[in-house]
C-alpha cells in the first residue's frame, strides 16, 4: 500500500490504516528515490549513507549537512512514501535544545516528514521534548549502529539486554514516537516486544511478526558488498555495472565508440 500524503493525516495513524505489512527502504540519491518510492511507505535517508556511498567504517562520519543534502534530493524524487531522516551521531545527544534545533534544521531545509534517533532510556527526555515541539519521531532499540561504530553484533543475548529492551519500548512509547526500528535482535525476544506494543514495530535482523520490514536498498540490489544472516539479496546490481563498464571499455580501446550515429552531424 502507498501512503496519500494529501491527506495530511498523523503518521502514526496513516501507518495503522495499511493492513499489509509496512514496507520501509533506504535512499540516498534522486535516481534510487524515484524507483524506492513507487513500492515503499516510508523512504529512510539512514545515516548508513557514510558505509553505502562515502566508505566510511561506521555511520558515525555522517555529518548534519550530508544528511540534509542527500535527504533534500530524496524529498524532491519522492511523492508517495513518508520520508524519514537519521539525525546523525553527535547531533542530538548532548542536550535536547541542541537536538531540536538540528532536527528543525533537517525537516525545514530537506522537506522530509520525519527524524529518527537511536536509543531509548538514554535518550528518553530528548524524544519527549521534540514530540512536544511537534516534531515526527522514529524511535530505534536493539542494535543500536552508532553506539556500536563498525563492530555490529546481535542484541538480546544478555540478560541485561533482555529487560532493557522492554523498558526501552515503555519509554518511547510514552515519548510518543509514531513507529519503532528494532534492529539485529534474537527473534524471540522481538516476539515477546511486539506483543507489548503500541506502536508499529519494523525490523531488520528481527522476526517476520513484526508490523513491517526495513533494509538498505542498495544491499538487497547487490550494490555493496555487505553481508548478513538478515540479508537476502534479490539481485547483483554491481555486477551488471561491471559488465556494462567493461563492454564500454573495449569499445573505446578497440575504436568502436564512438561510432557516426554517436556524433552531431
Amino acid at each position: 500500500m502507498i501512503l496519500n500524503l494529501k491527506k495530511k493525516k498523523p503518521i502514526f495513524k496513516m501507518l495503522k490504516n495499511i493492513k499489509t505489512p509496512i514496507l520501509c527502504l533506504t535512499a540516498y540519491t534522486a535516481p534510487i528515490a524515484k524507483i524506492v518510492d513507487k513500492y515503499a511507505d516510508i523512504i529512510l535517508v539512514g545515516d548508513s549513507v557514510g558505509p553505502v556511498l562515502y566508505g566510511f567504517n561506521s555511520t558515525r562520519g555522517v555529518t548534519l549537512d550530508m544528511m540534509i543534502n542527500h535527504a533534500s534530493a530524496v524529498v524532491k524524487n519522492s511523492k508517495n512514501s513518508i520520508v524519514v531522516v537519521d539525525m546523525p551521531y553527535g547531533s542530538y545527544e548532548r542536550s535536547k535544545y541542541l537536538a531540536l534545533k538540528n532536527a528543525k534544521r533537517i525537516l525545514e531545509e530537506s522537506g522530509a516528514s520525519a527524524v529518527k534517533l537511536e536509543g531509548g532510556k538514554l535518550i528518553f527526555d530528548i524524544i519527549k521534548y521534540l514530540t512536544e515541539n511537534k516534531i515526527n519521531v522514529m524511535g530505534h532499540i536493539g542494535m543500536l549502529p552508532q553506539l556500536q561504530n563498525g563492530n555490529y553484533t546481535v542484541y538480546g543475548k544478555k540478560k541485561i539486554e533482555k529487560v532493557e529492551i522492554f523498558e526501552d519500548l515503555e519509554l518511547l512509547q510514552r515519548a510518543g514516537v509514531f513507529c519503532i526500528v528494532i534492529e539485529c535482535t534474537i527473534k524471540t525476544l522481538v516476539d515477546k516486544l511486539i506483543k507489548k506494543a503500541k506502536v508499529p514495530i519494523i525490523g531488520i535482523g528481527a522476526s517476520p511478526k513484526c508490523s513491517g520490514q526495513i533494509i538498505v536498498t542498495e544491499d538487497v540490489i547487490g550494490m555493496t558488498e555487505f553481508n548478513s544472516k538478515f540479508l537476502k539479496k534479490y539481485s547483483n546490481v554491481k555486477k551488471k555495472i561491471d559488465d556494462a563498464i567493461s563492454k564500454f571499455s573495449l569499445d573505446v580501446k578497440k575504436k568502436k565508440y564512438p561510432t557516426k550515429d554517436h556524433c552531431y552531424k
